[in-house]
């Protein structure tokens, strides 16, 4: 079975910068298993294992457009340190989820100077070439309910880490962590 739009696809990889350092791999862990053309993955990412197949290996280069998008300097900026809370140590390169009108976001401390914390919201890898060495292990068809939320399902309640943004109806409660409920009483 071939990548393409709504597949469930299961891959292996390594991803390096430009100087070959290795950032991320699924190497000792888990395999990354994402629903193919709806935004799990980087675009350049995604379109290069288009029309592969199991067993099939790709070895690209995604340019920072492609990838996690050029460094907006606009998204540095300075913050009062009583924002992160009364009592908050904050130290630079210390990450923290941010939540605004576009959803959360993780942003990263750059500076600390008494009471003004300069942050950064761009990507940690906004701006850097992606060197990519995938294996793509699996491809299978998507059920109705990943096909419904946009992502793929573990199997079992408890698997979903959708937050309030999978598009579920129905209140599941504690069961699967998702705020807005799921259809089948269970997100997964």
């Amino acid at each position: 079975m071939n990548i393409e739009k709504d597949k469930v696809v299961t891959i292996d990889y390594s991803l390096r910068d430009a100087a070959g350092k290795l950032i991320d791999s699924s190497d000792g862990g888990e395999p990354l298993v994402y629903l193919h053309g709806n935004s799990n993955i980087i675009p350049g990412l995604e379109k290069e294992l288009e029309g592969k197949q199991s067993g099939d290996k790709v070895n690209c280069v995604i340019s920072a457009s492609d990838g996690y998008g050029e460094r907006d300097e606009s998204l540095v900026f300075k913050v009062n340190k009583k924002e992160f809370g009364p009592d908050a140590e904050v130290l630079p390169g210390m990450q923290f989820e941010a939540r605004g009108e576009g959803g959360s976001q993780i942003v990263t401390v750059v500076d600390v100077l008494g009471e003004e914390v300069t942050i950064d919201a761009n990507h940690p890898l906004a701006g850097e070439t992606l060197h990519f060495d995938v294996k793509v292990v699996d491809v299978r068809e998507a059920s109705e309910e990943e096909l419904h939320h946009g992502h793929v399902h573990a199997g079992g309640c408890g698997g979903c880490d959708c937050g309030d943004d999978c598009g579920c109806d129905d209140e599941c409660g504690d069961e699967c962590g998702c705020e807005e409920g799921c259809a089948d009483g269970c997100c997964n």
